[in-house]
């Protein structure tokens, strides 16, 4: 199920995305709004024809979304640790299940067989890998959309951080542009797709300027 952002295919000023990676907890939180978030982004993703890259959980976040978008017909890929396997998975795994040695490598093969990346809330887990990608975003290591689902104003205070860095001197003004966010799913989806065909338009421009 490999994919890669140049596999995404788009039209007009928008892109289009074969799959995305979505982050989230191995727990459903306290807010039912949680759970109801994850299984409305796992709706759109099958709406859209997106396959789910996720962590390989089938508990809390993670199985919500995982068992709504294998049971709306698309692909799903977890990617999971094998010290993880006890505390992650209950009872039977959703779609494909890729088992790796640890965290690096997890976060590698997602970030490989996805064209852009997606957080729920989340724990410490969630939100480390957000900000990897993130700063593998700023490194020029990927350069794929990076989403957050600010539900209830989950992820009001990193991102107010986040602009607290670029205030402090700490991040690069262009830099802060990497993340984008909304309260809900079809709105998240929409700016990344926008943010997506705005970065196709400026290298297609860049090509013709060259040749």
């Amino acid at each position: 199920m490999e994919a890669s952002q140049q596999n995404a295919v788009g039209g007009g000023n928008k892109g289009r995305f074969r799959s995305i990676c979505v982050f989230c907890g191995s727990r459903h939180g306290n807010r039912t709004s949680f759970s109801e978030a994850a299984l409305d982004l796992g709706k759109k993703l099958v709406e859209r024809k997106i396959d789910l890259v996720y962590g390989g959980g089938s508990v809390g976040l993670m199985g919500l979304i995982s068992k709504t978008v294998f049971d709306g017909g698309c692909n799903v890929l977890g990617v999971i640790p094998t010290a993880l396997l006890p505390s992650e998975i209950s009872g039977e795994t959703i779609g494909e299940v890729k088992t790796v040695a640890d965290m690096h490598e997890r976060k590698s093969e997602m970030a490989k067989n996805a064209d852009a990346f997606i957080a729920l809330p989340g724990g410490y887990g969630t939100m480390e890998e957000l900000l990897e990608m993130v700063a593998w975003s700023q490194l020029g290591i990927h350069g794929k959309p990076v989403g957050i689902l600010n539900v209830d104003g989950y992820y009001n205070d990193l991102l107010a951080l986040f602009k607290k860095g670029v205030e402090e001197g700490f991040i690069e003004d262009s830099a802060s542009q990497i993340v984008v966010s909304a309260d809900n799913a079809e709105d998240l989806i929409r700016k990344m797709e926008e943010r997506l065909g705005e970065k196709r338009m400026r290298e297609t421009s860049k090509k013709r300027k060259i040749s």
